[in-house]
């Protein structure tokens, strides 16, 4: 088992976000839990979280559990996140991620600051909305800007929002941090300003900075503020 400083926390998380019984075992080892309220993926799918070089993986139903009991022996545990090693050995009809989980301590944070003033502005104002339109569905979706429970920092261009972080209140004392850029405003390090604000104020209060992606664009962003990706999550659906 890793014993990384930030892992511990992090595996306390996704723990308890697995439901009753739900613990990494020793490094290599997989815990097929059911679970059907677990916080790994959507309700009656299959999910995984590789973390520490262990996994655990939930399951709606017992009979899931049998079919995927079956399948992961021989599997090493980067594999439980690689949709093509799974659609391999067991019957995928659908998946979300994989996503890379990465974390970030006071210590290893490495603040920025861009050219454009940061502002705050509380979570649900309207210009948070405009922002998701301007940037379409399917970027909003993966930011989920519209959950964050802490302020929104935001940087302006013409009096509109064009970039926004913050992060939602997680269990145990974790921040999921969300980020986006309208289109026309990437490749500017708006993301990297707004996002170092948020993680700065979920620092300052003492909670663990959580960043999940998938795209490459954010992991880099993360990976200049210091975030460390230690493990990844996929959600599968069976048929």
């Amino acid at each position: 088992m890793s014993t990384h400083p930030l892992a511990h926390r992090a595996r306390e998380l996704w723990e308890e976000l697995a439901g009753p019984a739900g613990s990494f075992t020793p490094e290599g080892a997989v815990t097929v839990l059911v679970s059907p309220e677990s916080g790994l993926c959507p309700s009656g799918w299959v999910g995984v979280v590789a973390l520490g070089g262990s996994a655990i993986v939930t399951v709606p139903n017992e009979q899931s559990a049998a079919t995927v009991r079956a399948a992961l022996p021989g599997l090493p545990v980067e594999a439980l996140v690689d949709p093509a090693s799974l659609r391999g050995v067991l019957p995928v009809t659908g998946t979300l991620g994989p996503a890379t989980l990465a974390y970030v301590s006071p210590e290893g944070f490495r603040p920025t600051t861009g050219p454009s003033p940061v502002e705050r502005l509380p979570a649900g104002h309207p210009a948070l909305r405009a922002l998701e339109a301007a940037a379409g569905q399917d970027d909003s979706a993966e930011a989920s800007l519209d959950e964050i429970t802490s302020p929104a920092f935001v940087v302006r261009a013409h009096d509109r929002v064009v970039a926004a972080a913050g992060y939602r209140d997680w269990p145990r004392r974790t921040a999921h941090v969300s980020v986006l850029t309208a289109p026309e405003a990437r490749g500017r390090g708006l993301a990297r300003s707004v996002a170092s604000a948020a993680v700065a104020h979920a620092l300052a209060a003492g909670l663990l900075p959580q960043w999940r992606a998938r795209p490459p664009a954010s992991r880099r962003v993360a990976a200049a503020l210091g975030f460390e990706e230690l493990g990844a999550q996929l959600s599968l659906e069976l048929g």
